[in-house]
């Protein structure tokens, strides 16, 4: 199966491929600083969100990432984005990975149904053996979000990242696997 450019709904949210024109909406959605706290990358400005799309879609290019803008259907307005990164259709498995969202939809159902329509679309349509997702240690929202929606951890990559502020991160690493799918999928649907 080939990874390819590929346009998600559901009932609360929409996954689409990002391009350069999201910019914009992308800043506006990504403006509170706290959004950048445990991310590998900081933003402040149009400058900064300019290079991270570009850096995104340029790993697009190479093939490394698939980058997705995510859209608030209630609101109809971009409110975050995610990526299929690491990818290895070979040995079937890919990380979702540098998610944000907007505050305003924090503690809602739009980060569940992200994940939902993202782990669907790689059991069922790319048919993966594994889907990994990983967080700083301390991001505790994040950490609480991925076992939320059933991902198995897995440990602790020590030293895995020097983040713009200079501090040096460890990453919680989690997995699901296609054996976990169904039971997490039927999590998933019972809570949206």
């Amino acid at each position: 199966m080939e990874l390819q450019d590929h346009e998600l709904i559901g009932e609360r949210v929409k996954i689409i491929p990002m391009t350069e024109e999201h910019t914009n909406a992308l800043f506006k959605a990504g403006k509170q600083e706290k959004i950048w706290d445990y991310m590998p990358r900081r933003v402040s400005n149009i400058k900064d969100m300019e290079e991270l799309v570009m850096e995104a879609l340029s790993d697009k290019k190479k093939g490394t990432s698939l980058p997705f803008v995510i859209v608030d259907l209630q609101s109809n307005e971009i409110v975050g984005s995610t990526r299929f990164i690491h990818i290895n259709l070979k040995d079937r498995h890919l990380e979702i990975g540098w998610t944000w969202l907007n505050p305003i939809v924090w503690r809602t159902k739009v980060n569940s149904e992200c994940k939902y329509l993202l782990l669907k679309y790689c059991f069922e349509q790319l048919n993966l053996t594994r889907v990994q997702l990983k967080a700083d240690e301390r991001n505790i929202r994040s950490l609480q979000a991925i076992e939320r929606i059933g991902g198995h951890r897995e440990g602790i990559l020590r030293k895995d990242r020097v983040l713009p502020d200079g501090f040096i991160r460890n990453a919680v690493y989690y997995s699901i696997i296609e054996e976990e799918w169904l039971a997490v999928k039927k999590k998933l649907e019972s809570s949206l």
